[in-house]
């Protein structure tokens, strides 16, 4: 599980336009339990990648909304009076303001979606 504040978080874009992106083999390569990757850059968004096992702190996005997508495992989505549980081919999008915690309680493959702004570990 991760501890508080133990994330790798990687923002620089690591594929550029017209590069195949192999998400597997970076998914088969990730050994550490909250790895997040800007994958690349579509418009004046980004699509990043999230290999994770654990929980990541409570936090909101003040000007961004933030899209999440699981690709494989279970993914929990904490707000405030609820909790959303995202399995495979599931998606939801937590709006601007909303004050959230993410947690995997397996290792999760997840991708978000996000403007190009957003600082992973939010605004507050």
């Amino acid at each position: 599980m991760t501890a508080p504040g133990t994330y790798s978080i990687n923002l620089d874009t690591r594929f550029a336009p017209l590069e195949l992106i192999d998400v597997q083999k970076l998914v088969d390569a990730c050994k550490e339990p909250w790895y997040n990757q800007t994958l690349c850059r579509v418009n004046d968004s980004v699509i990043r990648l999230g290999v994770i096992h654990g929980e990541f702190h409570w936090h909101k996005h003040d000007k961004e909304d933030e899209f999440f997508y699981v690709v494989e495992g279970r993914f929990l989505i904490d707000l405030e009076g609820r909790t959303v549980e995202l399995k495979p081919r599931q998606g939801f999008t937590v709006p601007k303001g909303v004050m959230h915690r993410t947690r995997a309680p397996e290792r999760t493959v997840i991708l978000m979606f996000e403007s190009a702004g957003v600082v992973p570990t939010g605004d507050t």
